[in-house]
């Protein structure tokens, strides 16, 4: 049994009763490959930030760049790619489709989920005035939409 399959089978392993029938199935891969991502990326963070950075900040000449953004900065494309991988081949099932445009178009959802982040954490702090804890909770949300409808529609459609 290959990765995909497996992955596909450990996650529709817990798709049952009272959430089969509220969730669709690509909705449920697609929630629980965010999750498994949201999570690698956490313990890709920890080790790199405690054992490849070290706590250390890098001074380059013309800019010091501190430990937790350098570590954010090698995180982003290793969770980047798995997202991709995952929501490609599970979440979506579409690896018949050319790879290529697949990922440009998921590099412009990450894009737009950036800019999205940055726009509802503005308007919800800045604007109305709502804690910010509050506000990324509802942040995430919108943005969590917004990405799986972008990858339905859009980035992993034939």
């Amino acid at each position: 049994m290959g990765l995909t399959a497996l992955i596909t089978r450990t996650i529709d392993h817990f798709y049952i009763g009272a959430i089969r029938k509220i969730v669709p199935q690509q909705v449920f891969r697609y929630l629980a490959c965010g999750a498994l991502n949201a999570l690698l990326d956490a313990v890709w963070y920890f080790v790199i930030y405690n054992f490849i950075v070290a706590k250390r900040t890098i001074d380059l000449g013309f800019a010091t760049i501190s430990p937790h953004i350098l570590s954010l900065a090698i995180v982003f494309p290793i969770t980047f790619l798995t997202g991709f991988w995952l929501n490609r081949n599970v979440a979506f099932r579409t690896p018949h489709i050319d790879s290529g445009r697949q990922l440009l178009r998921y590099a412009l959802s990450v894009v737009g989920s950036i800019v999205l982040n940055y726009v509802c954490m503005k308007l919800l702090v800045e604007s109305l005035g709502i804690w910010p804890t509050p506000s990324k909770l509802i942040t995430t949300g919108i943005c969590a939409v917004y990405s799986y409808l972008i990858g339905r529609f859009y980035t992993f459609v034939e």
